[in-house]
């Protein structure tokens, strides 16, 4: 994708004027809100990448429609995609200020898929074994999926560690197709 950069930049910048102003974690609201708002809504996004609206209409429709949801850093960002006709990265902006924003916090988000969901007690122990595996602890996503049979399947980062049934009978067949095992007569 050709606008990851730019929006990066962007990101980076942002990130850093809201730590200035001690208001980055205040900012990372808006932006899970801005990705929410046009993930939800396809004519938000549909208008945000048309290259037929103004970049001043739509900075005007961003205005109204988080008019008192946002801090004036964010409404600067509108400004400033708006000046620079960038208002098509506004998303992914939004979304790299988010990921630079937990590492500058020293924050995971932990994907762990189950076939069930997960109780207080099993996040504990995945808990631990996130520790075990990054030596940091993270915030933890359930997924449901029922055709893993049960155990969990734990993604942090680009780090995977796969405790799924599912994936046991999986290496177990490998296992039977790969044996050249010749019963005696």
């Amino acid at each position: 994708m050709k606008e990851t950069r730019p929006a990066l930049r962007y990101a980076k910048a942002i990130l850093n004027l809201a730590k200035d102003q001690g208001k980055d974690a205040e900012v990372n609201n808006d932006m899970k809100s801005i990705v929410d708002t046009i993930s939800e809504s396809d004519d938000l996004d549909a208008m945000l990448k048309s290259p037929i609206i103004k970049a001043s209409d739509k900075k005007k429709v961003l205005n109204a429609l988080f008019a008192d949801s946002v801090t004036n850093i964010t409404k600067g960002l509108f400004n400033l995609l708006a000046e620079n006709k960038r208002m098509l990265i506004l998303e992914t902006v939004a979304k790299q200020y988010s990921v630079i924003y937990d590492f500058h916090k020293k924050m995971q988000v932990a994907t762990v898929t189950t076939a069930v969901a997960l109780t207080k007690e099993l996040e504990d122990k995945i808990q631990k074994k996130i520790v075990e595996i990054t030596g940091n602890s993270a915030t933890i996503e359930n997924v449901v999926n029922p055709d893993i049979i049960g155990g969990f399947v734990l993604r942090v980062g680009d780090v995977q560690y796969d405790a799924s049934i599912s994936n046991q009978f999986n290496e177990l067949r490998r296992e039977f197709d790969n044996s050249h095992y010749i019963p005696k007569i």
